[in-house]
């Protein structure tokens, strides 16, 4: 693990150790507070576990979206590949 980075998040600070570059925790850290601060936006009031607990089932949501997108591109990819064999095959063969 690197060197512990200090990060703020809604007005808390917070030591954070990680493999990633510090550049990338401040990133992770910007994300993760303007997520935060956009559910706040939008109901004012809430507390900050509900607000934490809105703003991490929005990050989930748009990860398994995009775990989505992924699988979806690496099947097209697979099946072109395959194809492509298949033709290099009944060419060659």
């Amino acid at each position: 693990m690197g060197q512990p980075v200090k990060i703020k998040i809604l007005e808390h600070e917070y030591l954070i150790k990680s493999d990633e570059k510090e550049v990338q925790v401040y990133r992770i850290a910007e994300y993760v507070n303007n997520k935060l601060r956009e559910i706040q936006a939008k109901m004012p009031g809430l507390s900050e576990k509900k607000t934490a607990i809105l703003a991490a089932l929005d990050i989930a949501g748009e990860y398994f979206q995009l775990k989505k997108e992924n699988d979806e591109l690496l099947t097209d990819r697979r099946q072109r590949t395959e194809a492509l064999i298949h033709n290099i095959d009944s060419v060659i063969g």
